[in-house]
């Protein structure tokens, strides 16, 4: 048996023991993948798994010279109304939900007023950098600024990502004014994700190309912002959170996951529609990838209470 099976099948009694909804599970460890289906495999909302994608886009524009994280908002939506401390936040601020903004908003809501970026960009900051607030319209605002220097930002990334990916024309929910939701609304099957999770454990490598720097890669999960909660979302990087135990990931509604082991050279990817215990996902995925090699995490995992986020 594989070690890519091995994990799997922890994973997949554990998910069946728990009766969780998932829909399917992909895992590679080193070379050896392994995959499980309880549906067909249909393109699904991914949620906020969307918003680590927009940290691959900004770290293209980054290794192409487009942008940088220190870029400021107003350097490329200068058409906007910004309220007063805004002209200090930048894409950093942005990705790490740190604007100093105090506006929420969520993919599945109706967009406020004509412009989701005036609406939020047209309040105050309290101070960029200082306080966490999560929501999809931080990363929204991210990618606003990215269009306004590559144009469409899905486009954009065909060549570049989805293509190498092999991605065929992937969709993504958009505002009523064309540009992308960004921090959600991107539509992939678990085997497409899956990829997007290989891209990640092997810094940005893919197939002898390198589509992302391994050091934008590494740089997304080696800054953690606290968040004030604690558990599973103490801690969040560039558009990434910290855990379970030693690994990192991206995170969707319902239990859209991109679970990484760097450790144990590993992924594990889940889509599924859990409502109230998807942290489990992550939890199990995490520690089948632990139970392979025996090697115990260096942080304590975490919490099993689940704590209720949008996205």
């Amino acid at each position: 048996m594989t070690a890519a099976q091995s994990v799997l099948d922890r994973f997949v009694s554990a998910v069946d023991r728990e009766a969780l909804g998932a829909y399917g599970v992909h895992v590679l460890v080193g070379d050896d993948e392994a995959g499980h289906r309880w549906r067909s495999d249909d393109r699904e909302n991914l949620y906020s798994v969307s918003k680590g994608v927009c940290a691959l886009a900004i770290g293209i524009a980054v290794d192409e010279g487009v942008l940088t994280l220190d870029t400021r908002v107003p350097e490329l939506l200068p058409h906007l109304q910004i309220g007063e401390g805004v002209e200090h936040v930048t894409v950093r601020h942005l990705l790490t939900m740190t604007s100093g903004i105090d506006f929420a908003w969520f993919g599945d809501e109706p967009v406020p007023g004509t412009d989701l970026a005036q609406e939020m960009l047209g309040l105050p900051s309290e101070g960029a950098g200082t306080v966490f607030r999560y929501s999809d319209a931080s990363p929204y605002v991210a990618m606003r600024m990215l269009a306004a220097a590559v144009g469409d930002v899905r486009d954009w990334l065909v060549p570049r990502l989805f293509a190498p990916l092999r991605i065929d024309n992937p969709q993504w929910h958009r505002c009523p004014l064309g540009f992308i939701v960004g921090g959600s609304g991107l539509e992939l099957r678990t085997e497409e994700l899956a990829r997007i999770g290989r891209l990640l454990r092997d810094r940005g490598a893919w197939e002898g190309r390198q589509l992302v720097s391994a050091a934008w890669i590494d740089r997304t999960h080696a800054d953690w912002v606290p968040t004030g909660a604690e558990g599973r979302t103490a801690r969040y990087g560039l558009a990434v959170w910290d855990g379970p135990g030693d690994t990192w990931r991206l995170d969707g509604r319902y239990g859209q996951y991109v679970v990484v082991d760097d450790a144990r050279h590993a992924v594990v990817t889940v889509t599924a529609h859990e409502e109230s215990r998807d942290h489990l996902l992550a939890e199990f995925a995490a520690a089948a990838m632990e139970a392979e090699t025996g090697h115990s995490p260096t942080r304590s995992r975490i919490s099993q209470a689940p704590t209720t986020l949008k996205g």
